[in-house]
């Protein structure tokens, strides 16, 4: 706790770090929290169709049973090397970050939950170097947006996942697009605010609603040397823009890194 021999910059810092802190713990809790919940369906999935499988001694349905053990199986291991690419990429350092292989570990983890909400996921990548960027930050940034979107379309719709290369600007945009209800006008000057959240509080599934979601997006961005930006038009969905430099081998001058660590899921939409 804030000693009475801190200043009152020194408290803040050590409470703004306490706060990181207690979103990296928050973090961690829901990556576990959604990779034990789809783990345990793929084991009832095997588990189901393997008493399937004993029950009935005729060859197809011995067949059917086998052949859904075996695609459980290919999806236990798809969400097991995604979660171990996660681990693989803790390091708090610059390095050259292929976004198209963090967005695609991230589908993975979300996949069933964008199946449950009816939305579609597209995806188009252009040829794009490497980044420069803390893959796990950005796999948080992604992840929360990704969530975000979801939440907007409560009825279904379209999530657009989009990568391109401005040679102009040597830099990469990451486009996470939804089809959903869209932000009023008024309150897209709010919305990386701290604690500004346009939703009541956490959905069924417990994400969200905190409003420190898109606040800590914007502050891993801004260490990156990066650019987040967001149009939205109510009724006909939102987009949110993150620009990042492509990876130099010449270092450049750095912002501080937010110490966030831990690959996660969204610690608090918006």
């Amino acid at each position: 706790m804030p000693g009475g021999n801190l200043t009152q910059q020194q408290e803040l810092e050590l409470l703004k770090q306490q706060l990181l802190q207690a979103q990296r713990m928050a973090a961690l809790g829901e990556l576990v929290g959604t990779t034990t919940h789809e783990f345990n369906n793929v084991l009832m999935t095997i588990l189901n169709y393997a008493k399937l499988g004993l029950r009935h001694k005729d060859e197809p349905t011995r067949d059917k049973a086998l052949e859904k053990i075996l695609a459980a199986a290919q999806r236990a291991e798809k969400i097991t090397n995604s979660v171990l690419g996660l681990a693989r990429n803790r390091k708090e350092e610059f390095a050259p970050t292929r976004l198209g292989e963090i967005i695609n570990q991230s589908l993975i983890l979300l996949e069933r939950e964008m199946s449950k909400y009816r939305v579609a996921v597209r995806c188009e990548f252009a040829e794009v170097p490497p980044v420069r960027a803390i893959g796990n930050q950005i796999q948080q940034v992604l992840l929360n947006l990704m969530t975000n979107a979801r939440q907007a379309m409560p009825n279904g719709g379209e999530l657009l996942l989009q990568l391109t290369h401005d040679r102009a600007s040597n830099a990469v945009d990451l486009t996470v697009r939804d089809s959903g209800t869209g932000i009023p006008r008024e309150q897209l000057p709010k919305i990386f605010d701290r604690y500004f959240s346009t939703k009541t509080g956490p959905d069924e599934t417990g994400k969200g609603g905190t409003g420190v979601g898109l606040s800590t997006c914007k502050e891993i961005i801004d260490a990156h040397q990066g650019r987040i930006r967001v149009e939205s038009t109510v009724g006909r969905g939102t987009a949110f823009i993150i620009r990042l430099p492509v990876f130099q081998e010449t270092a450049i001058p750095t912002l501080p890194i937010p110490k966030l660590g831990v690959p996660s899921q969204p610690v608090g939409n918006v």
